[in-house]
């Protein structure tokens, strides 16, 4: 990779024209991940671009990133969220500035070691069942697939709900699913729309949008209500956000306020781990020597016992294995910054009010930095195969002081889920059926996972 320079470059980075009017707003919105790795490959790692009036800069590479995401974090705020506000307000993914870092102080002993350590029954238990119910599945209907997507779905937000809610969803899984699906999935669409109508017109998706936030409004308000009603006290992430006092003023958050921070986990929670879990199983149905190593781990370290939190250090290859299918397919495939003053990247000038967009797909793919970037090999995460690599080459959670909070939750989750399910079934896709990949609010697959279900023996 070339290392870059500090001098100032008199060129303009290279130009990727498009649409006179629109200029590469509209391929980038039918093919953001093509229209990237197009632009790589044509014009390099730094790319100017607009779409419309907007200017534009395309970021690929690991050092500018770090730049970004790490060493300026203050000079550019969060872009391409405005439209998911009305379902998550003012929470951890969308606020800035010391609003921000005085929530994430509220949030983040819920991710400390010894709680997720605790967490790991839960995460197991919950998993047990999912798989109990496989059982009876493939007894009643044998052959029949499962949807594997929509199942990691509802495992995902029944882990996030009893370990950081200390609340069994139960018959709510489904609503709430479907309406956060829906409320994340509809805003994204919005995003680089040259005309989107405010929610307030009363259009059939802005009915169903509204409709969905209110779902979510009724269980959660319920569920915060309850505890306060009880006066419980648990040792969860509510129990905590109920309890944080601002140091300065004393005072806790409002109503509204714990409604914003439940509704984001959930969202974040969920849906990233569900995807990256999602195209974990494929890849271990279209890697059967990988996948057959990973078991002869799991058989080594485990017998017939299940995983705990304890055993995450000694599953090194299905760690690994974990970590390139984020390599592959992250589940949050591209992030958009907008720079509030002058800056400089790479030499290059960045003028007030840029956006920028980084590509976590993009540059886990880049030749330059991984050797045969299509090819799925966890082994290339050893320490001997990393040493060297640039930081940002890798940055699935993202990076900097904005690193997912939950990124230790959703590794061991992640780590446990597949050990499980692995011990005691074989996933393959359905013959014939179509994989696309979907780069909407994550990246999923457009035509879902069905799955045919085989016992280990």
């Amino acid at each position: 990779m070339t290392r870059l320079s500090n001098k100032r470059n008199t060129d303009a980075p290279p130009y990727l024209p498009g649409h006179p009017v629109f200029g590469t707003a509209l391929d980038f919105r039918s093919d953001p991940l093509g229209t990237m790795e197009a632009a790589r490959k044509s014009h390099g790692d730094f790319v100017r671009t607009r779409f419309a009036q907007f200017r534009i800069y395309l970021l690929f590479n690991p050092e500018h990133v770090l730049h970004l995401l790490q060493k300026t974090p203050t000079a550019y705020k969060k872009d391409g969220y405005l439209h998911i506000e009305p379902l998550t307000g003012r929470g951890l993914l969308t606020s800035e500035g010391e609003f921000w870092r005085r929530q994430r102080r509220f949030a983040q002993p819920a991710f400390h070691r010894d709680r997720l350590r605790r967490m790991a029954e839960t995460m197991t238990a919950t998993t047990t069942e999912m798989l109990d119910r496989w059982e009876e599945h493939l007894a009643r209907r044998p052959g029949e697939p499962l949807e594997i997507s929509s199942e990691m779905s509802r495992l995902t937000l029944g882990i996030v709900g009893r370990t950081l809610f200390s609340t069994d969803l139960g018959g709510e899984a489904e609503g709430v699913g479907k309406a956060l699906e829906f409320a994340l999935q509809d805003g994204f669409s919005r995003v680089g729309r040259f005309v989107a109508l405010p929610f307030g017109v009363p259009t059939p998706a802005n009915r169903r949008h509204l409709a969905a936030i209110r779902t979510l409004d009724r269980i959660v308000y319920g569920l915060i209500d309850g505890r306060l009603r009880s006066g419980e006290e648990k040792d969860d992430l509510l129990g905590m956000l109920l309890e944080a006092r601002d140091e300065e003023k004393g005072e806790g958050m409002g109503r509204k306020q714990l409604r914003d921070e439940v509704i984001t986990v959930l969202s974040a929670g969920y849906e990233t781990t569900a995807r990256a879990l999602t195209w974990t199983f494929y890849l271990m149905d279209r890697n059967p020597e990988e996948a057959a190593r990973l078991r002869e781990e799991l058989e080594t370290v485990l017998g017939n016992r299940d995983p705990d939190y304890d055993d995450l250090p000694r599953l090194g290859y299905t760690g690994r294995f974990i970590q390139e299918s984020m390599r592959l397919y992250p589940p949050v495939w591209g992030l958009a910054r907008l720079a509030r003053e002058y800056d400089e990247i790479g030499g290059y000038p960045i003028p007030k009010a840029s956006r920028l967009i980084i590509s976590s797909y993009i540059t886990h793919r880049h030749p330059n930095l991984w050797d045969n970037p299509e090819r799925f090999d966890p082994e290339r995460f050893t320490s001997e195969r990393s040493e060297g690599r640039p930081k940002y080459a890798y940055f699935p959670f993202g990076g900097g002081p904005r690193r997912c909070i939950g990124v230790n939750f959703a590794t061991l989750e992640a780590t446990l889920v597949v050990a499980m399910v692995a011990r005691r079934f074989e996933l393959s896709l359905v013959p014939g059926h179509t994989v696309e990949m979907e780069p909407s609010f994550t990246l999923r697959p457009r035509y879902g996972m069905p799955m045919l279900l085989g016992k280990m023996r």
